[in-house]
């Protein structure tokens, strides 16, 4: 249920960090596959950096706030691009 869970949970993470960052959103849509990728680089980051087995496998309060990290970052990174322009 790996992939699965990240994508359920990165969809929420991606709802809640639209809500958290400010500024022009990207639509609920957006903010979704914003926050999927952003679910997945969470994951790996944890795994990576921090040792975390399997940071990802199952829906709990630590990986919710795992994939919500990872879409900050993921947000963050995508507003910072150049050619972006403000809503």
């Amino acid at each position: 249920m790996g992939i699965l869970s990240w994508i359920i949970i990165g969809i929420i993470a991606g709802w809640l960090t639209g809500l958290i960052m400010k500024g022009g959103g990207y639509g609920i849509f957006g903010d979704m596959i914003l926050g999927i990728v952003g679910a997945l680089v969470g994951g790996f980051l944890a795994g990576a950096l921090f040792g975390v087995e399997a940071p990802l496998t199952g829906f709990s309060l630590g990986t919710l706030v795992i994939a919500i990290l990872g879409a900050i970052l993921v947000v963050a990174i995508v507003r910072a691009l150049p050619g972006r322009t403000r809503v």
